[in-house]
């Protein structure tokens, strides 16, 4: 019987590849319960801290992904090293080669595990050879925490910030487990001063951080999985067998889907990041109320497209600095680039450019607008309105290749869309899928919701008594559970 159990124990220790341990799994509510306890013992205590904050981060990573966690500490161990040698070199040209090599490291790593077999097929499709695929398994949150490592050794080499002095403070920013394995993108500027100071937990980060976990919940969990799985998934993994009405509210289902995922696991990751005394920024800000295109990329995976614009458009493209055709390249490139970040596929690399092309006319747009000085408001707001539709249209139009599987599939679903609608079975499709187009209704109006009127939602979270928010989490898991699917869904996100 003892045998038993302690089998038992080391299973549940273990990593699962069939159940990883993910912030939208039940086994992780008790997870976090459990770490709650351990962490309010040494939150005082700053070196324990540190040390129990990294441990359990990296515990949680192996959870996750098994023992891909080494790469982490592989990452963390160069970087350190590198960045503190560029640090102290006062020799310009050393500095400018361990940059490149910290560069050419941690891209070679992304390249190899992410794009090894993307550039064998071009190999294999443009010559006679026929070059085996190699089998890699892509470790999870490597794009986040490359993108974490390069910009954390330039803003080093740039002098912008001072190195860590210890290598177990860089572990713990790069590993920091809310927001290891699908961002958001946090920079080391931002976070690494939080280390140093005492853990403030008030009832502000309380309240806010219970605000953004059940949010998440309810985003993650409620609409994104069960619209995805209960309608969008099978639409777009054979658009042929579908009419161009189902199609089309596919591509909008999953407009919602991608969104509710992706912000709905970044607000679980801020709000947790909260519970345990850190901040990090907010991700997303209702991107689909953009009346532009530029404005969509202002709200939407901000952490990244901040990045990009930082650390590639501006520092190594030259940003708007050498006239409009330069600035246009540089723009389209940052899109194609941030495209291909997203996977290794020509899919991507698409979806980018036609948001590159699409900030590019907005550009355009922009200077006409300027020069016509439009001052009357009821212009004004007919002009807003049909913004808000046609920026929200192109951008679930880019879904489509972002979400399709293959190339070709992305234009039979376009193709059946505007050949094949059949608007009258409209009635039939709502019937089959009631509950389905409720949900989307839910999703599209909590997001229209004013960013003055959900502020003045969390400020009553935070002045809620202790015993309130305890009911209001337990309501939200509640209703979270009456929308579970059968078994735990991946975020979208994690892929990448």
């Amino acid at each position: 019987m003892i045998s038993l159990d302690f089998e038992k124990i080391i299973d549940v220790i273990k990593y699962n590849a069939n159940d990883p341990l993910l912030f939208n799994s039940s086994v992780f509510l008790i997870f976090f319960f459990f770490f709650l306890l351990a962490f309010t013992l040494f939150h005082n205590n700053d070196k324990i801290k540190i040390y129990f904050l990294t441990f359990f981060s990296l515990y949680f990573f192996y959870k996750t992904c098994g023992w891909y966690v080494i790469y982490i500490l592989i990452a963390a161990i160069v970087d350190y090293n590198i960045s503190t040698k560029i640090y102290k070199s006062r020799i310009k040209w050393n500095r400018l080669c361990l940059l490149y090599c910290s560069i050419f490291l941690n891209l070679g790593l992304l390249f190899y595990f992410k794009y090894t077999n993307f550039f064998i097929g071009i190999i294999n499709d443009f010559t006679s050879n026929n070059i085996s695929l190699i089998k890699l398994i892509l470790p999870v949150g490597i794009s986040f925490y490359t993108f974490e490592n390069l910009s954390y050794t330039i803003d080093i080499y740039d002098r912008k910030f001072k190195p860590v002095k210890k290598f177990i403070d860089y572990l713990f920013f790069l590993s920091f487990f809310p927001k290891l394995m699908m961002g958001p993108i946090v920079r080391a500027a931002d976070f690494v001063p939080q280390i140093y100071k005492k853990i403030n937990i008030n009832d502000e980060k309380i309240g806010i951080g219970l605000y953004l976990i059940t949010s998440g919940i309810i985003k993650k969990i409620v609409i994104s999985d069960y619209i995805n799985e209960n309608f969008v998934k099978y639409i777009f993994s054979n658009p042929s067998s579908y009419t161009g009405i189902e199609c089309l509210f596919a591509v909008y289902g999953y407009a919602l889907v991608i969104y509710c995922d992706f912000s709905g696991y970044s607000d679980m990751a801020i709000g947790i990041a909260k519970w345990i005394g850190f901040d990090i920024n907010i991700n997303f800000l209702s991107p689909y109320q953009s009346t532009t295109i530029t404005e969509f990329w202002r709200r939407w995976h901000i952490s990244l497209s901040s990045w990009l614009k930082d650390y590639l458009y501006i520092r190594w493209l030259g940003g708007n600095k050498k006239g409009n055709f330069k600035t246009n390249i540089n723009l389209l490139a940052t899109m194609l680039l941030g495209g291909f970040w997203h996977g290794a596929s020509w899919n991507f690399i698409f979806w980018g450019g036609l948001h590159g092309i699409g900030l590019i006319i907005d550009k355009i747009r922009i200077k006409l607008f300027n020069k016509l000085n439009i001052t009357n408001s009821l212009i004004l707001i007919v002009l807003r309105f049909w913004g808000l539709l046609i920026t929200f249209n192109f951008v679930c139009f880019c879904w489509i290749f972002f979400r399709c599987e293959t190339f070709q599939n992305s234009w039979v679903m376009i193709n059946k869309i505007f050949t094949q609608f059949h608007f009258e079975k409209f009635i039939l499709l709502f019937n089959n899928y009631t509950n389905v187009f409720i949900i989307v209704f839910l999703g599209l109006a909590l997001h229209s919701i004013p960013l003055n009127v959900e502020n003045n939602f969390k400020q009553k979270i935070i002045k809620m008594p202790i015993l309130l928010k305890i009911i209001y989490l337990f309501i939200c898991i509640f209703i979270a559970i009456q929308f579970k699917q059968a078994q735990t869904i991946k975020p979208i996100y994690l892929q990448f």
